[in-house]
């Protein structure tokens, strides 16, 4: 069954939930800033993004800013990075969807990613 890491007060995570539901596609949702992904899920999707850190930030929260990410990621290795995501569900961009069964998953919300990958 999907994972889906999501926060109730993000419209796209909204979005895709019922994105989901219309296409009778089972998943679990778990609240994203109380339980961000694990270590192992966070390397997974990182593999699935051939390694691009960025793209599984969420570059436009208010964490990111005040944390300064931005500025540090360059000089942040990738275990310092799926770290960072793993104690500060905030910095990690949502929805998270993973998929326990092929140990990949996508990040934010495309209907047409999501219909090649889930449906």
């Amino acid at each position: 069954m999907l994972k889906v890491y999501a926060y109730k007060g993000c419209g796209t995570c909204r979005k895709a939930a019922k994105w989901l539901a219309e296409n009778g596609i089972a998943h679990e949702e778990i609240p994203i800033r109380e339980t961000p992904p694990t270590k192992k899920e966070l390397r997974a999707m990182l593999a699935s993004y051939s390694g691009d850190l960025k793209r599984i930030f969420n570059t436009s929260g208010g964490d990111y800013r005040e944390l300064g990410i931005k500025d540090q990621l360059p000089g942040l290795t990738p275990a310092q990075v799926i770290d960072l995501l793993a104690s500060n569900g905030n910095l990690i961009k949502r929805p998270f969807v993973f998929d326990p069964a092929t140990e990949t998953g996508l990040v934010g919300f495309s209907e047409t990613e999501w219909k090649n990958a889930f449906a």
